[in-house]
């Protein structure tokens, strides 16, 4: 299928052949009919993607903070591959559409194939000819609607909850400040609630289209007219309300905002302008500022967009999907008329052309649709795209034992770590072909494909599992589906890298190993790569065998997460420990060289802060501190190691040092931080050519991640729990 696409280090736009998207379930596949082109939003990204690495920067402050903070945590090298990687990226553009329900997942009951749906959301109602859409980001479309009005579904939610938040009501009068796409839409929806409307804007054909559309008057803010007709309307009290519609640069809107506004009056922010609040005018009349975000409630709420979970419509009257239902009531009931927004509909193969038209200002617009090609007798017999939730592999393979050269990869995943951490390594090294890339979103695949050269991209795992060329299959998704991938990729006899955690709990566990033991095939590595850092494995050797018991302290820095990480998803992706403590555990297992025989547990309040105390066989232990509240410049991870008069010293992975009878220290010299992909990728690699041992035994894995999840097991119980031995 096609999907506009840019670049955001280049500016590059494109319209991209990529996979089909997969139906996942809890949610529908859409063939669009019409999308909408955001004259703000869009053009204000297709912008920036046009400037210079200093003027990005200087556009997003927020984001130059967060690549900061990286290089303190990460170093160098590693943000600036991470960084590149994201902006060498192509990036999809739009979030509103109309279009026809193709294929229904499951968990759907409320629209069928066929049925007419609005679609919003910046990931997944995109200006492509196919989108996955989940349930609380559609709604039907009301009978008699046509699709390119129903197409302006989201933006009209946007301008419904910036009208939400300032709490209009019968016989007030407000005032709209830019009257663009989103301002015109405030302006009737206003309108239609009784509100008389005076709009502000210096573009005489929009304040013109605001008055046709209901505003009882409008003008340029840098004159006397707007003025004077807040004035005439309110007898010179001021307007109830100020919706900030506008976006720039200028200070204009906010001071004009607090210059018209009455006493205790109410200023939403519904743009993007800058927000320099003259603080002695908004303080003398006590001007009440609030915030419109986005479509309504549930906007941002993984629970509420991903999986589907709806608010109670006591507590949340209007969410999201509500405000989209009921802009589309009021469309259908003619309440409010898109049609006269429209400046331009063109041709979905034309959208390059069109986005550059807009930018260069040739085409003046307030709204743009794009309009799809329909096919012939789709309607009659809608194809089915492939699924990514599909029966497990139902065959007894023989064990993988050796392969060609080169060796053939395929990726099911291709997320930040994969593109950062992994293929970069594998896409150097010889003797290893890129063969597919899966993912269930098509634009990553499509990326992951042109950065580094698989040969394949696909949304269809089946097919992968399939292909008995493939030697290997790496597994690099979410946690909370690298169990069920791990164990259908050993099922189709496939050598298995999956990254942690391998399980999230012991049921997940168990069923990897029943698959082990159906199909007799152990060919398996999950991705702990610490063991294999150069720096740390010198160290190793430079402290020299033990004969006594050891004591091992290890202190993570995790760090806090950003709000709206899929990390704190707890309910489905497991606790940030289940995630990533087994790095950590399989470390000091391999420094110790055994595997521990209990683990005991203890948190602070809201089990963010952790204490894991592991007891080796021969008396040794490890206390791994793991904790969230460090500040963020200090080293993330830093380890000791005790035994026989004899100490090591690991400082996040830069710099180490043994104390005995004579010290070793590592070069004092700054280097990348080599936490071991490099050696780790390498060491899979030659397994999988050699058909010789993996480079961790199973047994190890699966005593690492049984010592993980008892952690969990632990702070429910505040006792010790004993491994069991495999």
């Amino acid at each position: 299928m096609k999907q506009v696409v840019q670049n955001y280090k280049s500016g590059e736009l494109a319209v991209l052949d990529v996979p089909v998207p997969g139906c996942k379930p809890g949610g529908v596949l859409v063939r669009s009919a019409f999308s909408l082109i955001s004259t703000g939003t869009e053009l204000m990204k297709v912008s920036e993607a046009g400037m210079s690495m200093l003027g990005k920067a200087r556009s997003r402050p927020d984001q130059v903070a967060k690549v900061m903070q990286s290089v303190a945590t990460n170093g160098v090298p590693a943000t600036y591959r991470k960084v590149m990687g994201k902006l060498d990226s192509y990036t999809p553009l739009g979030y509103s559409l109309c279009g026809v329900v193709e294929q229904v997942g499951a968990g759907i009951d409320d629209v069928k194939v066929g049925d007419l749906v609005a679609c919003a959301g910046n990931e997944h109602a995109l200006h492509a000819e196919l989108n996955w859409v989940p349930k609380n980001l559609y709604a039907p479309v009301p009978d008699g609607l046509a699709p390119r009005h129903a197409a302006f579904g989201t933006v009209g939610s946007i301008a419904m909850q910036g009208v939400r938040q300032g709490e209009p009501q019968l016989g007030e009068v407000a005032l709209v400040i830019g009257l663009g796409l989103i301002g015109q839409l405030v302006v009737q929806l206003l309108a239609a609630s009784g509100v008389r409307v005076v709009g502000a804007d210096p573009d005489p054909a929009r304040c013109e289209l605001a008055e046709r559309l209901g505003a009882a008057a409008a003008g340029d803010p840098a004159s006397a007219a707007v003025e004077s007709a807040v004035a005439e309307l309110t007898g010179g009290h001021g307007v109830d309300q100020v919706y900030l519609a506008a976006g720039g640069g200028s200070n204009q809107p906010v001071e004009l905002a607090a210059r018209l506004c009455r006493d205790r009056g109410r200023v939403v922010d519904i743009g993007k302008c800058r927000l320099d609040l003259p603080w002695n005018a908004y303080y003398e009349k006590e001007l009440d500022v609030r915030f419109s975000r986005s479509y309504g409630p549930g906007r941002y709420d993984p629970e509420y967009e991903l999986e589907g979970r709806d608010y109670p419509i006591g507590y949340v009257r209007w969410t999201e999907r509500r405000n989209l239902a009921c802009f589309l009531d009021l469309l259908a009931r003619g309440s409010v008329d898109v049609e006269p927004l429209i400046s331009h509909v063109a041709e979905f193969d034309d959208a390059v052309e069109t986005y550059q038209r807009l930018k260069d200002g040739e085409l003046k617009a307030v709204a743009v649709l794009f309009r799809y090609p329909r096919r012939a007798g789709e309607a009659e017999a809608p194809s089915k795209a492939p699924a990514v939730a599909v029966p497990a592999v139902d065959v007894k393979p023989t064990p993988v034992r050796a392969a060609r050269t080169p060796v053939r990869l395929a990726f099911v995943g291709a997320g930040n770590y994969a593109t950062s951490m992994l293929l970069p390594h594998l896409a150097q090294r010889d003797g290893v072909e890129l063969s597919t890339v899966v993912t269930t979103t098509a634009l990553s695949a499509a990326n992951a494909q042109r950065k580094f050269g698989f040969a394949e991209a696909t949304t269809d795992l089946d097919a992968v599992l399939g292909d008995k060329s493939i030697d290997a299959v790496f597994v690099v998704t979410r946690h909370s589906s690298h169990a069920e991938l791990t164990r259908r990729a050993l099922l189709a006899g496939k050598t298995v890298f999956v990254e942690k955690p391998l399980a999230l709990t012991e049921d997940e566990l168990a069923g990897v190993l029943a698959a082990v033991e159906e199909s007799g095939n152990d060919r398996l590595q999950v991705g702990f790569n610490r063991r294999f850092s150069p720096l740390l494995r010198e160290a190793r050797q430079r402290f020299g065998p033990r004969t006594g018991p050891a004591n091992l302290r290890y202190l993570v820095n995790a760090g806090r997460l950003q709000h709206g990480s899929w990390y704190l998803q707890q309910g489905t992706e497991g606790s940030r420990f289940a995630g990533e403590g087994g790095h950590f555990i399989d470390t000091a297992s391999w420094l110790l060289d055994a595997d521990p025989v209990s683990v005991y547990a203890v948190a602070t309040s809201g089990n963010e802060d952790l204490q894991v105390v592991l007891r080796y066989p021969d008396g040794s232990t490890a206390t791994i501190s793991y904790v969230t509240t460090g500040p963020a410049g200090f080293p993330k991870e830093t380890l000791d190691l005790v035994a026989d008069g004899r100490a090591l010293r690991l400082d996040d992975f830069v710099r180490a040092s043994v104390y005995g009878q004579k010290r070793w220290v590592s070069s004092r010299l700054p280097k990348a931080r080599d936490k071991g992909q490099s050696a780790e990728l390498a060491a899979f690699v030659k397994a999988v050519r050699t058909g010789g041992p993996m480079p961790v035994p199973l047994e190890s894995l699966v005593a690492t991640t049984a010592a993980t999840l008892a952690v969990q097991a632990g702070l429910a119980d505040g006792a010790p729990v004993t491994l069991a031995r495999p």
